[in-house]
């Protein structure tokens, strides 16, 4: 089963950063722009905002955001996989979590004047 990757394709580094993924593997994925995406909001019962504001993806059905999604993004990327291994353990995860949330937080305050309310 695929995994799916919401992501935000009007954020110039989301978009840049999922491209290269797109590019180097096709089959695990099914990527989703979450940019005015009434169904992305549906399939992971996130609203706009919490869309916008960080990564999800679902996988074995369970919605997963954050630090937790890259690292199974990785994990089923086998040029990536190291970046799986490292980043996953405790001490490194916390963070990696950090750093992810800080600079997620910093993006979205940036680029949430392009969308309208929802």
């Amino acid at each position: 089963m695929k995994i799916k990757v919401f992501f935000n394709n009007s954020c110039y580094i989301c978009r840049t950063e999922i491209n290269h993924y797109k590019k180097i593997c096709k089959k695990n994925f099914k990527w989703i722009d979450i940019t005015d995406s009434e169904e992305s909001q549906k399939l992971t019962s996130k609203s706009h905002d919490q869309l916008l504001r960080r990564l999800h993806i679902i996988c074995d059905g369970e919605v997963i955001s954050g630090a937790k999604a890259f690292l199974i993004i990785w994990q089923n990327m086998p040029r990536y996989n190291i970046l799986y291994k490292i980043f996953k353990i405790n001490f490194v995860y916390f963070f990696f979590n950090i750093f992810y949330e800080s600079f997620a937080y910093f993006l979205f305050l940036k680029n949430k004047y392009l969308f309208k309310k929802r």
